[in-house]
């Protein structure tokens, strides 16, 4: 029986674990290469590391770290952070990871999308679309940490990134980011209804049943996750933890 995949996302600050809310209020949770033991342990299905600093500060995430976390993890796992060449890719794909994410370059130059794809196949390309709601109650899709409007509608841009050929979509909302009170399904939903390729959505998750909800109201087919896979208990104390597989049974 298909069961969607489970993925804890981990933002990464000076090469430290931290956590967000609405993209703000880094809190430090301790070390990433830890927390993919833990992972390791716990059997999650695969992980994402984003470096929330390389875009800003024009650098490529670490390719130390990504080695460093391919010599340790069990699944597979994806990484983004300031990705804006093919050579970028070669080198993140050759320290060992098996997908590439790409955010605010995706929107500045399509084109590049494509040219990765095509390069390194479908598969190996993940966008990352950033929305939040502007004033009046639009919902755009923003990049750069969620500074830069892009103009594109969610639904226009995911509709485009698959024109791309790019092979999955991370759906994040940032009001959502790190408040554990569940996805926004709605636009989960209408997304999904649109593009072909993997949905996957992130943030808002702080139970099982909102993992639930996205996939089968929000018809996700990825299910991703910050806060709730590092934080425990109504006090937020740190706790890397993950789902059993009996917990994760999706179609009951």
């Amino acid at each position: 029986m298909f069961r969607p995949r489970v993925i804890p996302v981990l933002l990464l600050k000076n090469l430290a674990l931290v956590k967000s809310i609405g993209f703000k209020n880094h809190r430090y949770i301790g070390d990433p290469i830890n927390a993919v033991r833990i992972f390791n342990d716990l059997k999650a299905d695969e992980l994402v590391f984003l470096d929330i600093e390389a875009t800003k500060e024009k650098r490529l995430i670490s390719l130390d770290f990504v080695k460093n976390v391919g010599e340790e993890a069990n699944m597979p796992f994806a990484v983004g952070g300031g990705i804006r060449s093919l050579e970028d890719i070669r080198k993140i794909i050759g320290s060992g990871a098996e997908k590439v994410i790409i955010n605010s370059y995706a929107a500045e130059n399509p084109n590049f999308v494509l040219q990765a794809s095509e390069t390194f196949g479908s598969s190996t390309i993940v966008v990352c679309i950033d929305v939040k709601k502007k004033r009046f109650g639009k919902t755009e899709t923003w990049i750069h940490g969620g500074n830069k409007n892009t103009g594109y509608t969610p639904i226009d841009f995911a509709q485009l990134m698959q024109e791309k050929g790019a092979g999955e979509l991370i759906i994040q909302v940032i009001e959502k980011d790190g408040t554990m009170q569940g996805y926004d399904l709605e636009l989960i939903h209408s997304i999904s209804e649109k593009v072909t390729i993997p949905v996957v959505a992130l943030g808002g998750a702080g139970s099982i049943n909102h993992l639930k909800q996205a996939y089968n109201e929000g018809l996700a087919t990825g299910l991703a996750a910050g806060s709730m896979f590092v934080y425990h208990g109504p006090k937020k104390g740190v706790l890397i933890n993950y789902p059993s597989k009996k917990e994760m049974r999706f179609n009951d």
